[in-house]
Parts: structure tokens; sequence; C-alpha cells
């Protein structure tokens, strides 16, 4: 009996204990980063926190945390092995920053900036690493300060009316200002400049032509618009300040203009006079010219057209070989691309990923599920050779998270994985409400003028060129250049969280269209570019035709 309650009370901890390791690993490899969604304002010369949180909720302690800028190196403040790295941080925030610890073991921790500079402005990324597993979020800091009160005075009679001058200093960001009159109603400026002093704090000039006697008041206005404040200063304008009319002024104009009428009509015709004599002594001489002159016109006529040719054949050879270099826009980099069809294959696709019948299109079956290893698919067919070019449309893309791109046959996709070129993947994608490359470094952050609801991708396999496109306005996203890779590629596509699908464009009617047009061009565009190789040495790639690419064998699947 007593030998059956020790072999119980055993079995009891040795559980407690598995259990125990369990929620360790868990909780040290899975977490998540999340920052304040709205910006950070602080005021010039004062403080600014910048807060970062985990969840699920641990202790950070033991954690290796970083505040950084544009750059991984560019370290605002490290905290390694439970102490500051000041080797590590960069030398305008030395003496500046400091870590708030008070709420370690609630997953929470925070960098204090003292004395804020105008150049603290901008993004930052907080990284919070235990052991293998990292991640990291974005936090917007805005740096504000209001300036004096602005003086107003009249400078005096201008364009027929007052003309008032507003001045202003020591604002950041540039402030708005306005001039309003009694009514509160806005008036245009004639005028306004500003410039910028040592510290980046911003001076304001603008003036104002009142033309109405009877406005009274006029009242200048400056708003900062980060910090809501505003400073405003108003001028009554006296009516004597306005000019007068003079009843002697019609008069005079008149008078002032008949006079020159006057005098235009009597240059004129003694103009007429002399023309008319010196054109009877000119067309003898001219008639004699054009008799020469005709003979010399035909023979530079012949040696121009000559070296136009010439010059443009040079340049026709010059823009064939080295169009590669050039970012140009969707539309014209197509012209060089194979329009590919890309059909998704269902083997490669993780369980919580929904593939249409006919495999154009990828979404996810549960959009509240939680991450356990990346929801990501393949394209059935990979490139090995040739120019390809392809159309993903995103749909809900700009409020979710996702990432497309290429990547090699062998690559990992099983567990978490860094989509970067050295583990196979040439990507971009949206995340933490941006848009990003994923490089080597960690990611480049992306600048875009319209979101994108159509991407393009790119792929030069001869010259290591995978490049992305914004279908919707036909603008360049990124390249990799010269991209290191062996094998074949295969179109990658990862849908992390939000209700986001991907829609693969059919590329059958564009693809036969630009087959015919290389069969027709093909074999001339081959000797051009052999002909621009030989005329000039700076001269790199060609008009070459597009080599048909085999069907690739199996590639790793989920």
């Amino acid at each position: 009996m007593e030998n059956c309650f020790q072999d119980a009370l055993l079995r009891y901890f040795t559980c407690l204990f598995v259990l125990a390791q369990l929620l360790t690993w868990v909780s040290t490899n899975e977490f998540q980063v999340f920052g304040p969604s709205d910006p950070i304002v602080a005021e010039l010369g004062g403080e600014a926190t910048l807060p970062c949180s985990l969840f699920p909720v641990m202790s950070v302690e033991n954690m290796e945390l970083r505040w950084y800028r544009t750059r991984f190196s560019e370290a605002v403040f490290v905290y390694r092995n439970k102490q500051e790295q000041k080797k590590e941080q960069m030398a305008e925030y030395s003496g500046r920053t400091s870590l708030v610890k008070d709420q370690f073991q609630e997953g929470k921790a925070a960098v204090h900036i003292h004395k804020v500079w105008i150049s603290d402005s901008g993004k930052y990324v907080c990284f919070f690493k235990h052991g293998l597993f990292y991640e990291e979020a974005i936090l917007e800091l805005k740096v504000a300060v209001v300036g004096s009160v602005p003086e107003v005075h009249i400078k005096g009679p201008e364009d027929g009316g007052v003309c008032v001058v507003c001045m202003t200093s020591g604002w950041y960001p540039k402030p708005q200002v306005q001039w309003r009159d009694s009514r509160g109603e806005r008036l245009p400026a004639s005028s306004e400049n500003h410039t910028e002093d040592d510290e980046g704090l911003f001076s304001m000039k603008t003036t104002l032509v009142v033309r109405d006697s009877s406005l009274g008041n006029v009242t200048c206005s400056t708003f900062n618009p980060i910090l809501g404040q505003e400073k405003a200063m108003g001028m009554f304008i006296p009516e004597p300040f306005f000019p007068q009319a003079s009843p002697w002024i019609p008069a005079f104009a008149v008078s002032v203009t008949t006079m020159g009428l006057l005098v235009l009509g009597s240059i004129y015709f003694l103009r007429r006079e002399h023309l008319s004599k010196l054109q009877l002594r000119q067309e003898w001489e001219k008639m004699r010219r054009e008799q020469e002159s005709f003979q010399q016109t035909k023979e530079a006529a012949l040696k121009t057209t000559s070296t136009l040719q010439e010059d443009l054949d040079r340049r026709k050879a010059a823009y064939r070989a080295a169009w590669r270099k050039a970012q140009l826009y969707a539309d014209w980099r197509k012209e060089h691309f194979q329009a590919w069809s890309v059909t998704l294959d269902p083997d490669s696709a993780h369980a919580n990923l929904a593939i249409s019948q006919d495999r154009m299109s990828v979404t996810r079956k549960d959009t509240d599920m939680h991450l356990d290893s990346p929801f990501s698919v393949l394209g059935t067919e990979g490139i090995s050779s040739g120019r390809r070019y392809w159309k993903v449309k995103i749909k809900n893309g700009d409020s979710s998270t996702w990432t497309l791109g290429v990547c090699t046959e062998d690559v990992e996709r099983k567990d978490w994985h860094s989509e970067c070129p050295k583990k196979g993947f040439w990507t971009v994608g949206r995340s933490n409400n941006s848009y990003w490359a994923y490089i080597d470094r960690g990611r480049a952050s992306l600048s875009l003028r319209q979101a994108p609801q159509s991407v393009g991708v790119f792929v030069d396999y001869s010259e290591g060129d995978i490049s992305f496109y914004n279908m919707s306005d036909m603008s360049h996203i990124f390249s990799f250049h010269e991209a290191s890779f062996s094998g074949t590629l295969f179109p990658y596509f990862r849908l992390e969280s939000g209700d986001v699908s991907m829609i693969l464009s059919s590329m059958a009617h564009e693809s036969e269209w630009r087959e015919g047009e290389g069969r027709g061009e093909e074999g001339k565009e081959g000797e051009e570019e052999e002909e621009g190789e030989e005329e000039e040495e700076v001269i790199v790639g060609s008009f070459g035709g597009v080599s048909e690419s085999p069907r690739a064998g199996p590639h790793p699947r989920l």
C-alpha cells in the first residue's frame, strides 16, 4: 500500500515538471511585440517615452531589448544581460536615455528620452529577443514646438491698397499661417515665405494687401498641426491709410494715351518708308544667295541624314543593351518579359489555406486562427531560365499581413523562418501597417505612392534580377539585383493575418501576344545585340528572346 502511494506521488510530480517545462518552452518561444498605434508627441527640449509590451504577458528581465532607428545598428538604447550596453548606442543619444524597468514582470518596457531634439522626430523600432526567437514593433515620435506670437504691422500703400506684414519665429514643424477678417473668414495672402535656423526651427513671413477700406480689423494666426495650438494677433487699419482717388488722374491718363498713339503712328510711317528702300537693295542679293545656298543645303542635308541615321542606330542599340539597368514603369518593362500563367500547388499549401478549384486564388479558412507555422503556398511550376512575369491581385491587402515573391525549391517552410535572400527567399510584403522588402539585414521600409491592389513579379533568371511593381499605377516597388541563387525558383505566397486573399491573373492572352511579337523580332534583335556589343564597351544586356522554361520537378511541401 505504501509503495503504491509513493509511485502515484512520483508520477504526479513528474507530470507537474513536464507541464512546467512545456509552459516555459511556449512562453519563451512564442510572443508578439506591440507599440502604441498613434504617434508619440513631445515638445522640443521636453521628454518622450517609447513604450512596448509583449503578448502573451511574460517577464522581459532576461531578454535582449533594443530600440533603434531605421537600421539595426542605429541603436538608441540596448539592454542585454540585465544591463545597459552603452558601446552600441549612437553618440547623439548618449546621456539622454534611460530604461523604465518597473513593469518588466508585466511584459512592458520603455525607453525615456530626455531633452528631446528636432532630429529625434521619426520612426523607431523596439526589438525583443529571447534565445533564438525575436519580434519587433514600430513606433513614431513627433517633435513639435510652439513659437512666438505673430507680430503684425502696416508696411504702407501697395497695389491699390494697404500692405500688412505678419512675422513669427521658433515653430516646428512648419506652421500654418492664415489671415482672417473680423467675421472670421479667410483672406488670401499676397506672399508667404519661410526660413529655418541652425536648430531646424521655422520663421514665417506673410503679407496681405487690403483694398476694402470697410474691412476694419484683420487677424494673423499661426497654427501648429501636431500640438493643435494656435497664436494670433490682430491689426486695425484706419481708413485714411487707404489711397484716395484724384479727379485729374483720368484726364491725365487720356492725354498721355493720345500722345503715345501719335508718336507710334509717326514712327510706323517712317519705318515703312525706310524698309521699302532696303527691300529693293536686298532683292538681288537674296536671289544670288539662294542659288549658292541651294547646292550647299542639298549637300548638308544628305550629310545630316547619314549622321542622324548613324546616331539613331547607335542610340537604339544602346537602349536595347542597357534596359535592364533602368527602373522602368511596369508597362515598359513587361515588353521584355514573357507573361506567365501561374497556378497554385494544393499539395504545398498550409492546412488553413483554401485553394480555389481553378488553382488561381488562395484565402484563409479561419481568419481568427493563431499562427503555429507560416500560412504559405507555392506555385505549381518553377523557373530555371529566361525572363518571366506574373500578376497577383491582393484583396483587403491594405488592412492585412501578407508576403509574396519567389523562393528556391529547397527552402524550409514548416517552422518560423526569415524570408530573406540568404534563406532562399526574395519577397516583399505588408506588416505592422507598413510595406517592407525582406533583405539579409532585416527589413527595408518601402514608401509607396499608392497602396498596391495588384503586384507584378518580374524574374530575370540569367541576370539574377527579381523586381516588384505596383500594377495599380505601374510604379516600381523594389528590386533584388544580382541575386545569388541556383536551381529552380517557385512563386511564393504567404497569408499571415487578416481577411486577405490573393488572386492570380490569367496571363494566357498576353502570353500568346508576346510570343507572336517575339517570333517576329527574335532574329532581328539578336543581330542588333551583337552589333551593339561591338560598337560600345559600356553597353550591357540585350533585347534577346525569352527561352522556354521547362516544367519543374517536385518542390517542398507542407
